[in-house]
């Protein structure tokens, strides 16, 4: 399912193209293509080139750390990620490696590596659904996630599917419009809430 964006100002499709559905194929991703979204990530900045970011991955083949992940999932969201081909936890280490001290950046750096691998997905024609909603704790303890390391999203990644497949409330949503705020809503100049004045146009 193609979903453009409707933008208010020109953007490169890959921006207007990427979007978070929860209709997934059963389709498989080749290692090849999995390797390129990783790849993607790999190459996001970072403070210091710290490169904060792990990520723990499973394919629907791998269906012992598959259902693991699935596992830490809340119940909402492994209701629809289960048919993704691939889950995945994205992890921050929390201090820098060369002083063990904080790095305020690392959530950050971490959504920015993530965010290029959406990127890359949708040049492949691979769909990806960030989620808040799923257990640390429960990832953590899954998969031996030591001290220092954060697990701050779940990942479902996928060829995308027919919004028939499902519940109705959810295929509701799938085929809702896209909105997003204009961006006279958050760019600002000179004091806070005052809109930059090329952004208020």
């Amino acid at each position: 399912m193609h979903k453009a964006a409707v933008t208010d100002h020109p953007v490169h499709e890959l921006i207007r193209n990427r979007w978070s559905p929860r209709a997934f194929s059963d389709k498989p991703i080749p290692e090849v293509v999995l390797r390129s979204l990783f790849e993607a990530a790999r190459w996001a900045p970072s403070s210091y080139n710290e490169q904060p970011w792990a990520y723990i991955v499973a394919t629907k083949d791998d269906k012992v750390n598959f259902d693991k992940i699935l596992g830490a999932l809340v119940e909402f969201n492994a209701g629809w990620a289960k048919n993704a081909a691939a889950l995945a936890i994205a992890v921050a280490r929390l201090d820098f490696a060369n002083n063990q001290t904080p790095n305020r950046n690392a959530q950050y750096d971490t959504g920015a590596a993530t965010a290029l691998l959406s990127v890359e997905a949708t040049a492949r024609g691979l769909v990806v659904h960030q989620m808040a909603g799923f257990d640390p704790e429960k990832a953590r303890q899954a998969f031996a996630i030591p001290e220092g390391w954060e697990p701050i999203a779940a990942i479902a990644i996928g060829y995308p599917g027919d919004p028939d497949s499902l519940p109705p409330k959810l295929k509701d949503r799938e085929l809702a419009p896209r909105t997003r705020k204009p961006i006279r809503d958050f760019v600002m100049t000179g004091s806070w809430g005052h809109t930059a004045p090329f952004a208020a146009k």
